[in-house]
């Protein structure tokens, strides 16, 4: 792969992604500041840091989607997680967003759990294990604070019949020779890897089938998804259903400084993960790539480079929610005031209560899942 090469599917993101090449390749738009004012508008109050700070960066309909709000039409929130290990903080930003959005809009959410994904795309993994990581992870994800009676969760194997009719009328309107050049499908891709975008699918769909009416559905997700819902973009009106918007987020910078946070077997240092204990946060950050100098002299100089910094990005997405705090850190930084040794420091503690609290809302969360699952009551393998 040379130097300035990147990519990104929904199942691989390799080299140094450049955001702006890559909203231009995927054909989305730019989240840009008039946007960004109507959506806080409509929030009421000043928008929170994975919006404000350039995280979530692009869209698809956000405006439609606005616009229907604003008309009495509320919409529906989607998005999801293939449970292939467990969770860190790069995976929690769709589900803290969505968590926010329901909080301040009182809209319904629905998550996915792919665990057929994982288990059809990923060779060392069983299903009997990606079921158990699905349920695991659940508690993870929800635990940014939803409403336990708006909230439904789609586990695919223990869902499957509730999503089986959909996905057949996607499936259908889906050619192989289109899946082969949006995925770059092989012939040594197995058939149930070509089928599962239409899976996928089926969450845009499903409420507006449920109500018999046409609902709205705005989907956060990392922008490496996006492909999945070209496709349904691509079939939802001739099925009678509104395109599902997206709203597309970076990826969290690794800890290692290559790439985004990664949660494979051989990075698992690139990684804060929600079950990380105290004193493993302080190795992980310690060790953490900076953007600061060789040398104490050189920095205090010359400062140091914040948007190289796995550490800055931290204070970015969550660990900084004052605006006037995240600011300064910026300043101190890029001017040398601020050395990466305080810097670290700084934020261990932060990171250590978070997931501490985290953990107490996790438990929380035990009590009213099973019964958020769709067709868990259904499932032979849930019953006593």
């Amino acid at each position: 792969m040379a130097r300035d090469e990147f990519k990104v599917t929904p199942w691989e993101v390799s080299g140094k992604v450049d955001y702006d090449r890559l909203r231009e390749l995927f054909g989305t738009s730019d989240l840009d500041p008039p946007l960004l004012e109507r959506l806080e508008r409509i929030l009421g109050e000043p928008l929170p840091p994975l919006l404000s700070r350039g995280i979530y960066y692009s869209h698809r309909d956000l405006g439609w989607i606005l616009d229907e709000y604003e008309k009495g039409n509320p919409f529906f929130l989607y998005t999801g997680r293939g449970p292939s290990g467990d969770v860190h903080l790069a995976h929690l930003i769709p589900f803290e967003l969505s968590a926010y959005l329901q909080r301040r809009l009182g809209v319904e959410m629905w998550v996915q759990v792919t665990d057929d994904e994982k288990f059809l795309f990923r060779s060392d993994l069983s299903l009997a294990e990606t079921r158990r990581l699905g349920e695991e992870n659940l508690l993870d994800l929800l635990a940014p604070g939803f409403d336990p009676r708006k909230t439904h969760i789609l586990f695919d194997t223990v869902s499957i019949r509730h999503l089986y009719p959909l996905a057949l009328e996607v499936a259908r309107r889906i050619t192989f020779s289109t899946a082969k050049a949006v995925f770059g499908f092989t012939n040594q891709n197995n058939i149930g890897s070509i089928f599962f975008t239409a899976i996928q699918s089926v969450p845009c769909f499903l409420p507006s089938q449920i109500a018999h009416r046409p609902i709205p559905c705005l989907i956060p997700c990392g922008i490496d998804q996006d492909p999945h819902f070209r496709l349904t973009r691509d079939i939802a009106e001739s099925m009678g259903y509104p395109k599902p918007a997206l709203l597309h987020n970076r990826f969290l910078a690794g800890l290692g400084g290559e790439g985004k946070m990664s949660s494979s077997a051989n990075r698992k240092d690139d990684a804060i993960y929600l079950n990380d204990p105290p004193g493993e946060v302080e190795r992980k950050i310690g060790k953490a790539f900076t953007g600061g100098r060789a040398t104490v002299e050189e920095q205090r100089r010359l400062g140091a480079n914040p948007e190289i910094c796995s550490v800055w990005n931290l204070w970015r997405s969550r660990f900084a929610p004052d605006e006037g705090e995240f600011q300064e850190i910026t300043r101190t930084c890029r001017s040398g005031e601020l050395l990466c040794g305080d810097c670290k420091a700084r934020i261990i503690p932060r990171i250590q209560s978070f997931l501490a609290e985290h953990r107490e809302r996790r438990e929380k969360v035990r009590a009213w899942l099973p019964s958020a699952i769709v067709g868990a009551d259904e499932d032979p393998a849930t019953r006593p």
